[in-house]
């Protein structure tokens, strides 16, 4: 008999898992508490636009689904900062032709469900909502849309249900189970600069927008119909003083005077649009024996700033592939390893999502961090064999998180070592730079 597998949660991670272990031949129900997708609109106002890289689309290429996606993705080679001003900076990402790309969240869940639905060995279920798992027997009970209940039996359940995970919920009431959730001082909301009358794009398109402002920052993503979905990043206490149209006009036109004149529903929107929470979820272990799994979000879930929680979440489900490939059938061996790989990378992606917050809102305007970023650039350019930077190593290879984390703080030394020398010109000099590869090593 073929094993079956009980995945719950049917969103981004919880949809391409399906589909990998449909692929190895094992028999998937996924249950999601949501409606079908495909039929109902399920946007709730608080979307935040995905920025699909190196790691995410590997993962499809897996599955065949790289280049479909990419039809409707916008790349984004490097951020356009716009001052209070009216000014605008433009910094690449990585080298020439290294861009993140922006994706709609719910067309690529949609094309996921899709193809998992092809597979006559995944079972999808929709409007099931986790109410209770039980460990031991690998049985999972979902609250249906009629207000019944059913109860569902499998060889192992994997939870990809999210930051507040109804799996984890339940792995946290069994022995030495580590868990802990610290909310970010800012909250968001999803605002839009539409398209041109003719349907263009009123700002550049292809690059991700951000208006830094220190302790704040707005960003805004292209769409492929010529519109940019905006999301302001504030602490509560400065959302709790825009209340009243005036409130909420005079705080953009002070602001973010450029974008204010190219957003004519921004009062609407602001009033309609719900307030977001960004939470940092660690949690460890993420497996009980051979029996129940955690992966994406349920077990890790992070911060926007570094556009990595899906492409981390995707790579979560290709590592427990490759783990199945090199032990088979052992369910101990391959879910143990599986989360002794996978725990350092999350909470290395977790920091650099905090630390790529305040970079974005607050240093990205600052003067002696955009010299350091154009020396890092043209060392990028430069020793393309010898100097990577740190979002290069997260963003643009398959590089573990954990190296990219510990990278980027020994590329920090060298770049402050150059700065102090007075050595820009320099860094051309190949006698000079030998005297200093020894501080990335």
């Amino acid at each position: 008999m073929k094993e079956k597998i009980t995945v719950v949660g049917g969103g981004l991670a919880g949809s391409l898992l399906s589909i990998y272990m449909a692929k190895r031949g094992y028999e998937v129900s996924l249950f999601e508490k949501r409606p079908d997708m495909r039929k109902a609109n399920i946007y709730q106002g608080k979307s935040i636009n995905l920025a699909l890289s190196t790691r995410g689309l590997f993962a499809l290429e897996k599955i065949g689904l790289d280049k479909e996606i990419l039809k409707d993705a916008i790349p984004m080679y490097g951020r356009m900062m716009h001052s209070k001003a009216g000014e605008i900076n433009y910094h690449p990402y990585g080298k020439d032709g290294q861009a993140i790309n922006s994706v709609s969240r719910g067309k690529l869940n949609q094309k996921l469900i899709e193809l998992a639905d092809k597979f006559d060995n995944i079972q999808i279920q929709f409007d099931s909502k986790c109410i209770d798992i039980n460990v031991n027997k690998t049985e999972a009970t979902f609250e249906l849309a009629n207000g019944s209940h059913q109860t569902i039996t499998a060889n192992r359940i994997i939870g990809s249900d999210g930051a507040f995970a109804a799996t984890r919920g339940k792995m946290q009431f069994t022995e030495r189970f580590n868990y802990s959730q610290d909310y970010l001082h800012v909250g968001y909301k999803e605002l839009v600069i539409p398209a041109s009358a003719g349907g263009s794009f009123l700002m550049e398109k292809n690059a991700l927008h951000i208006w830094p402002r220190g302790s704040f920052m707005m960003i805004a993503l292209p769409n492929p119909e010529g519109d940019f979905t905006c999301t302001l990043f504030l602490p509560f206490e400065l959302f709790d003083k825009l209340k009243t149209d005036d409130q909420i006009s005079d705080f953009f036109r002070n602001e973010f005077p450029d974008a204010y004149a190219m957003m004519p529903t921004l009062l609407e929107d602001f009033q309609r649009n719900p307030i977001g929470n960004l939470v940092t979820v660690r949690c460890y272990p993420w497996v009980k024996e051979d029996k129940i799994a955690l992966v994406g979000d349920a077990a890790h879930a992070v911060v926007p700033f570094y556009g990595q929680g899906m492409n981390c979440s995707f790579e979560d489900v290709v590592v427990l592939d490759n783990m199945i490939e090199k032990y088979g059938n052992d369910w101990n061996k391959i879910l143990d390893e599986y989360q002794k790989e996978r725990k350092p990378n999350a909470d290395a992606i977790a920091d650099l999502a905090i630390q790529n917050y305040y970079e974005m809102a607050d240093k990205v305007g600052d003067k002696h961090f955009l010299h350091k970023k154009h020396i890092e650039h043209q060392l990028t350019e430069l020793y393309p064999n010898k100097f990577q930077s740190q979002y290069e190593l997260t963003t643009f290879s398959l590089s573990s998180y954990r190296h990219a984390l510990e990278q980027g703080k020994k590329n920090d030394l060298l770049l402050e070592k150059i700065i102090k020398d007075g050595a820009e010109e320099k860094i051309h000099d190949a006698d000079y730079m030998n005297q200093l590869w020894h501080l990335i090593e």
